[in-house]
């Protein structure tokens, strides 16, 4: 995972999307009831409700709608019947894209997934046909920090890999399992952690010109806007010069 980063690339601009408050903080809410139903409500034994609380609190969540929406998923109360669905498809410039959903209506969720695709040059795969290009990863951003310290501390607390990014901030991998343990170790050490979540890294990426780069934005805009999308992943690379263009 060598290189320029491809995280930043492909997350970089989901701040800036997230912009509609009520439907964010709907989709969060949705993901820690759905992540306390299946994995329980201890944080420190299910990673993705780790993942989801931490997320939440980064969009400014309160401590007690986050308990809550945790106690309504341990309940087992009527609003928990969500099942996660992967949609797997191909978006503009040949790019893989991978669509995380949360829905309790798979026709309602397809309904508005597929004319996403179609309506930005691309189009819905079967199952299967991109998810070889991703793997699950946990990813823990460090805005600054001593180069040596850090690789020290994040190879003791059991990273995979850290990449040093050039504005010298780092990103550090982990296999998603141990994204708690690592993160804890990290922090142990003093260092500050900006970011912490369980994602999809593409083994391969797509570089996109002026052209193309703003029908994969525009698709990714469509597929976030879906109420039953959690997460968008894909494999464009847009460089700092096309970005600039934009």
């Amino acid at each position: 995972m060598a290189g320029h980063s491809k995280w930043a690339n492909i997350k970089h601009r989901k701040a800036a999307q997230d912009a509609q408050r009520g439907k964010i903080f709907t989709k969060l809410i949705r993901e820690l009831v759905t992540a306390a139903k299946l994995g329980g409500g201890d944080v420190s034994a299910n990673p993705r409700l780790r993942s989801a609380v931490d997320k939440a609190l980064s969009n400014n969540m309160t401590r007690d709608t986050i308990n809550r929406a945790i106690e309504r998923g341990v309940g087992g109360g009527d609003d928990t019947n969500m099942e996660t669905k992967i949609y797997e498809g191909y978006g503009p410039g040949g790019t893989a894209v991978m669509v995380e959903c949360l829905s309790d209506n798979a026709n309602r969720t397809i309904s508005q997934v597929r004319p996403s695709f179609t309506k930005c040059g691309g189009n819905l795969g079967t199952e299967g046909s991109v998810g070889y290009l991703f793997s699950k990863k946990g990813l823990i951003l460090i805005a600054q920090a001593d180069e040596d310290s850090l690789t020290e501390a994040a190879i003791e607390a059991g990273a995979d890999d850290i990449q040093p990014q050039e504005d010298g901030s780092f990103e550090i991998y982990t296999a998603w399992e141990d994204l708690g343990t690592v993160r804890d170790g990290i922090e142990a050490a003093g260092f500050k952690i900006e970011n912490a979540e369980v994602t999809m890294i593409p083994s391969t990426t797509v570089d996109l010109d002026a052209e193309t780069a703003p029908k994969l934005l525009k698709l990714i805009d469509m597929l976030e806007d879906c109420d039953d999308v959690q997460n968008v992943y894909h494999n464009g690379q847009i460089s700092d010069e096309v970005a600039a263009l934009l």
